[in-house]
């Protein structure tokens, strides 16, 4: 069934209105009066409406009825990862949003070959969070990530380090695996760091460390940055039975 994400301001009473690129969606799509689809607020709450009339550039609904998204994890899972080179960050935000990501963390380290400037930043952001919106639809979300970008590998730390269970994943790392660190306790909130081409520096590891990070292994094979922090998302989500 065709989803759209809309503001919840739209979304009050009986009837919405969809314009501009998704009205356009709609039309791609074929859409005619008396289909259905699902209108979700980016919160997790979507509702079934029927579209009733369409004019130049708006479609008309009719709301039917409203539900809480079944799609959404139960943890809240963050995935931050260190500024890849070329178009690798739109892979990952791509998939992490289609796995379940809560949202998605960039940030400079210090074998970082992609640093954008302040202006490029800004445009890369918007994109990047229309990615995570088509994602978020396509994968049938009620919620759309939020795609961040911080100033420096510290602050990225200091936040990740925040949640229920936090671990930067290191190749060195050999004594504790992803497997203990997530059997050991219950949490309902978690924060998954991995480097860039290069992985990371053992004054980074000792920062995450200072922070409070517990730091992992993902198994002897060394990944691509692009690989690791999809293999973690997936691995933390099926430990969590959200996978299942």
């Amino acid at each position: 069934m065709p989803r759209f994400f809309v503001s919840s301001a739209m979304l009050q009473g009986s009837f919405a209105v969809l314009e501009g690129e998704q009205a356009a969606h709609a039309k791609v799509l074929r859409l005619g009066r008396g289909d259905e689809v699902i209108l979700c607020d980016g919160q997790g709450l979507e509702y079934r409406c029927i579209i009733s009339d369409f004019s130049p550039g708006q479609v008309s609904l009719v709301i039917h009825s409203q539900e809480a998204s079944r799609a959404e994890p139960r943890l809240q899972c963050s995935v931050y990862m260190g500024f890849p080179k070329a178009d690798k960050l739109e892979h990952v935000i791509q998939k992490a949003t289609e796995l379940g990501a809560a949202e998605i963390v960039a940030f400079p380290c210090d074998r970082s070959v992609s640093r954008p400037d302040r202006k490029s930043l800004e445009k890369k952001l918007e994109r990047w969070q229309k990615i995570a919106a088509s994602a978020a639809e396509q994968s049938g979300r009620g919620r759309i990530p939020e795609v961040l970008a911080l100033n420096s590998f510290a602050e990225a730390v200091q936040r990740a380090a925040q949640a229920e269970f936090s671990a930067l994943f290191y190749e060195n790392e050999r004594t504790l695996s992803l497997k203990a660190a997530v059997e050991a306790r219950p949490f309902a909130t978690a924060a998954i760091m991995t480097g860039p081409e290069g992985g990371l520096t053992e004054a980074e590891v000792r920062t995450a460390q200072d922070a409070g990070m517990q730091v992992c292994s993902l198994g002897p094979r060394i990944l691509r940055c692009e690989t690791a922090p999809l293999c973690a998302l997936s691995a933390i989500l099926y430990a969590a039975g959200e996978l299942a």
